[in-house]
């Protein structure tokens, strides 16, 4: 741990529309991935935890759910996280994709902070994608709302100007000892990690055809003595149809998804792993509560 009498820490909450890149931001700003990304939005469903030093300052992000219009239950528990965390950090992030500028769900987020008197760090991604005099049209209309207390213009998938919001983020952290472990880059367990990295590699694969009715489960945890782990997950779906999507024909897609989830996963940890994959059917697994409480989020929200 690093001297307390200069030593800086606190949270810094990631808030913004669905599908901005808030979590290839986390990932970016900690340096390896903890938590998963994919083109579809609403990917993250839990309130992940990545801890970043920058200089003596450590930084814990709190990676939250897109904020949007909750339909249902698991929309609205989501939803209810994503404030969670903003109310919970000692600084807002506020992630706004500029391709897409202010959209509905964007000026949802700001209408409620200005409302609450909440001022955010904004920073407008993807800014690669669009030219100058858009980006400076879109920083008039953000400056209109009266809650930026800073803006930086990014690229979270290329890096160009993370450095300098890190930087900006850590002179922002109380004073005071850091609070986790200097190597400790997320509070996530393994078990949910690794089946956080199963879905992104299913989503990536069968976005299309299977857009929300799954979930993932880490049944089983076994260190061998050789070093290697055993993994045995459970891909929950809802309906038959849906298990024959998920397996392919001949077992071949199930097999894919293992091969990709199984390589990210031994980069990740580092050791050989041994992944197993089982499809069962679970009607109406997204009114469990049991799924809630393992992601962390309020089933009465």
């Amino acid at each position: 741990m690093t001297d307390p009498t200069s030593s800086r820490a606190g949270f810094v909450a990631i808030v913004g529309a669905p599908n901005v890149g808030k979590s290839t931001l986390l990932n970016r700003m900690v340096g390896t991935k903890v938590s998963i990304v994919s083109p579809k939005v609403q990917t993250t469903r839990t309130r992940v935890l990545g801890i970043c030093i920058d200089g003596n300052a450590q930084i814990i992000f709190i990676d939250t759910p897109g904020i949007f219009s909750p339909r249902r239950r698991l929309d609205r528990a989501m939803v209810a996280a994503a404030w969670g965390g903003a109310g919970d950090a000692d600084d807002i992030l506020l992630l706004i994709d500029a391709s897409r500028g202010i959209d509905e769900n964007t000026r949802a987020i700001l209408q409620r902070l200005t409302q609450s008197k909440q001022s955010a760090i904004i920073a407008i991604n993807k800014v690669d994608l669009v030219k100058k005099p858009i980006l400076l049209d879109l920083t008039n209309d953000l400056r209109s709302y009266d809650v930026a207390s800073e803006f930086f213009m990014i690229s979270a998938e290329k890096g160009d100007g993370v450095a300098d919001l890190l930087t900006s983020l850590g002179s922002r952290m109380r004073s005071g000892p850091w609070l986790f472990p200097e190597d400790q880059i997320s509070d996530m367990p393994q078990r949910l990690l690794a089946a956080e990295i199963t879905r992104e590699k299913l989503y990536l694969r069968l976005h299309q055809e299977l857009p929300y009715a799954t979930t993932i489960e880490t049944e089983n945890w076994q260190e061998r003595e050789d070093g290697s782990v055993k993994i045995d997950q459970i891909i929950y779906v809802e309906r038959p149809s849906q298990k024959a999507i998920v397996l392919g024909k001949g077992g071949r897609q199930i097999k894919a998804l293992g091969e990709a989830a199984r390589h990210e996963l031994e980069e990740i940890f580092g050791q050989t792993v041994h992944l197993f994959l089982f499809v069962k059917v679970r009607e109406k697994w997204g009114d469990d509560p049991d799924r809630y409480r393992d992601w962390g989020l309020d089933y009465n929200a």
